[in-house]
């Protein structure tokens, strides 16, 4: 019986599912709207539609793969659990104190610090301490842990963090401390520090383990609503979480470290990213994700996204190994509105799936940028292959009565300058992970997809000298499509701390050897082979004195003097490309030792597509559209995207239309197909 692997995003507006034949690797897509009020209801839904497309039944499911933002919109909204967090003796303040800097964007005498996840009521302290090496200073005081435990009980605390001080150096204590809760309490479901965050910095430390506690208990119940959801739909087949480190783990576990899930959609759009541009013989690039409610912008260089370990979720410091994607509140549904001076902002709050835009049926009474680009032509008059019929006099009076009228501007400028601020915002974004980091955008192709990120490519390539546009065969659900291309990975940290002379190979060469064991045992666990497993290794440096580290690849094989010297110079050279400087003479300290471990799953990469019979196809339609304020509206070819063999071209202005999304192809930008079905726009000559 034919295979098929199943994977399901569910975004702000709309659900995406994909289902592939493993063998054939073809490929069936549904869209449909999300069900904020019940998401296993639509992602059923959703899944059951798929399958009806593609003709196979819900025994055929191998693997089933879920991005997912419950984990992110749990910080964001403080939605989440009533938790309690366990500390060393002294240190019950440690969240309250925090850092002592603020945003960089806000100001010194306003700057409020964001919601704590859990108050200092709900904050009790244990008699225990250890040194930084991890030897017994003073031994954990079990009664008053077995005190703690009741008093928690009392409380009635879903959830429970434990972060003792150097616990990463000796997690004895904590897991000692966790047996004592859980006989006074079976069913609370616990985080400790040395498994969520292994290193040291108290502050960061405590907010990663707090902050998977917050979460823990809504993304574990949402998780085992889908798989019971699943089994009663007889989808009996395994369910695996995307990760925000760029690869996927079991449902259980991404319950029990449900905080390295709190980028899951997102990055599961940059994986998809990825295929479509080693298709297109692209290793570098800059993603750009558009939906209905944000811009998600990632750069990957050589094949390699960027990854980082200083992100900020809810004002709070992340510091877990994730993709380094920039996300601003700038999509379809982002509202606009005039401003008290007389200007005009856009987003970062939505309309999203409920109301929705006004053009929507039932949408709502608020301007947004997919009104704008329906006034403007640059939308048909209805969605999804024609099933959500769209009102463009509904576009046009919430954009009069909103914002023409305040601004005294009428209806077509005004939605120009809707879109035109949309594309400046993400053009920001997309300087920020580009010329801020030393780069020149002009060195990386553009890879746009989501529901409106084609509508946007053309104008962002402008503003920022892009020379490359790359839309997918199906931009709006790419990051869904992405999901089916991920591999297993666990990422481990240890830190080192190795201070003001070079460190011993041997030291180095041992701690490696246990975190890989850890990895080795780990891949063993999920089911991966030896050869089909692949373990690498970083570690965080910096120069002795400065406060934060970057990270440096570390090769394969032994570590050995030569290694390290050559670890220290990939240092220099990094650290001058990103701050324009290095201090080759002044002493490097080696921070924190990081192992990743990766686990291949079977899958079928994308497929040639044979020759089309000719280099262009005719328009379907002449449409009037706006690509500009100062030329007007022009008539305007339309293009039916399916009838584009490959091969076929096109040239600007057009406006190429399919069920997922629409590709605005601005004047003097012509496109063309290639042989994976990817439209590669470049300017004309």
């Amino acid at each position: 019986m034919t295979s098929h692997h199943i994977a399901v995003d569910i975004g702000g507006t709309f659900t995406d599912v994909v289902v592939q034949d493993i063998d054939s690797g073809e490929l069936w897509t549904v869209k449909t709207p999300s069900t904020p009020d019940d998401l296993a209801s639509g992602f059923m839904l959703g899944a059951q539609n798929a399958l009806a497309q593609a003709e196979a039944e819900a025994s055929s499911v191998r693997r089933i793969f879920h991005g997912t933002t419950i984990a992110t919109n749990a910080v964001i909204e403080h939605t989440a659990a009533n938790i309690g967090l366990v500390t060393t003796e002294g240190f019950k303040y440690v969240l309250e104190i925090g850092r002592h800097d603020i945003p960089r964007r806000q100001n010194i005498y306003a700057w409020v610090k964001p919601p704590l996840p859990t108050p200092p009521n709900r904050i009790f302290e244990i008699a225990e301490r250890l040194d930084r090496t991890g030897e017994v200073v003073t031994e954990l005081d079990q009664g008053q842990c077995r005190d703690v435990a009741s008093r928690l009980k009392a409380l009635g605390v879903e959830a429970v963090a434990i972060c003792f001080l150097y616990s990463y150096a000796n997690p004895e204590h904590e897991q000692r401390a966790t047996e004592i809760i859980r006989d006074v309490m079976p069913d609370v479901q616990i985080a400790l520090s040395s498994e969520v965050l292994p290193q040291f910095r108290e502050y960061e430390r405590t907010v990663a383990t707090v902050l998977n506690a917050y979460v823990m208990p809504r993304v574990g119940r949402y998780l085992a609503g889908l798989e019971s959801a699943a089994v009663d739909n007889g989808l009996n087949a395994p369910l695996f979480i995307m990760k925000s480190n760029g690869g996927v783990t079991s449902a259980d576990k991404a319950a029990r470290q449900a905080i390295h899930t709190v980028l899951s959609g997102p990055v599961a759009g940059v994986m998809g990213a990825l295929q479509v541009a080693n298709a297109a013989e692209t290793p570098s690039f800059i993603s750009v994700d558009v939906g209905g409610t944000s811009a998600d912008i990632c750069l990957v260089r050589d094949g390699e996204p960027e990854m980082t370990v200083e992100r900020q979720i809810g004002g709070l410091p992340l510091q877990l190994p994730m993709l380094d994607i920039v996300t601003i509140g700038a999509g379809g549904g982002s509202i606009a509105r005039p401003l008290a001076a007389g200007g005009l902002s856009v987003g970062p709050e939505s309309a999203g799936a409920s109301p929705g835009p006004a053009c929507y049926p039932n949408g709502g009474s608020q301007p947004t940028v997919t009104d704008a680009r329906l006034v403007l032509g640059h939308l048909p008059p209805h969605l999804l292959g024609g099933q959500m019929a769209l009102d463009v006099d509904a576009a046009k009076e919430a954009i009069r009565r909103q914002i023409g009228e305040p601004l005294g501007l009428d209806v077509d400028q005004t939605a120009a300058g809707i879109v035109e601020i949309a594309d400046n915002n993400m053009a920001g974004a997309m300087r920020a992970v580009s010329i801020g980091r030393g780069l020149d955008p002009k060195d990386f192709a553009l890879v746009a997809f989501g529901g409106a990120g084609p509508m946007h490519a053309c104008a962002l390539a402008s503003l920022l000298g892009i020379p490359r546009v790359i839309v997918p065969p199906t931009p709006g659900v790419l990051s869904t499509y992405g999901l089916l291309f991920t591999d297993l990975r666990s990422d481990y940290v240890q830190t080192f701390v190795h201070s003001g002379s070079s460190p011993s190979a041997n030291e180095v060469s041992e701690a490696y050897s246990r975190m890989e064991r850890q990895a080795r045992e780990w891949l063993d666990g999920e089911g991966v082979s030896r050869q089909a497993g692949r373990v690498s290794r970083s570690a965080d440096l910096r120069y002795q004195h400065q406060g934060w580290e970057i990270t440096v690849d570390i090769p394969d094989g032994p570590v050995t003097d030569v290694t390290l010297a050559a670890m220290i110079d990939n240092f220099h050279e990094l650290h001058e490309r990103l701050y324009t400087y290095n201090l080759p003479q002044a002493n490097v300290d080696l921070v924190n030792l990081r192992v990743s471990a990766t686990g291949a799953i079977p899958r079928h990469e994308m497929s040639r597509l044979p020759d089309g019979s000719d280099s262009s196809t005719s328009p379907t339609a002449t449409r009037a559209v706006m690509f500009s304020r100062a030329d007007g509206y022009v008539d305007t070819a339309i293009y039916d995207r399916e009838m584009l063999g490959v091969g076929a071209t096109v040239h600007g202005p057009a406006v190429i239309e399919q069920s997922d999304t629409t590709t605005l192809l601005a004047p003097a930008f012509d496109a063309r197909v290639d042989g994976y079905g990817n439209l590669v726009v470049e300017r004309g000559a």
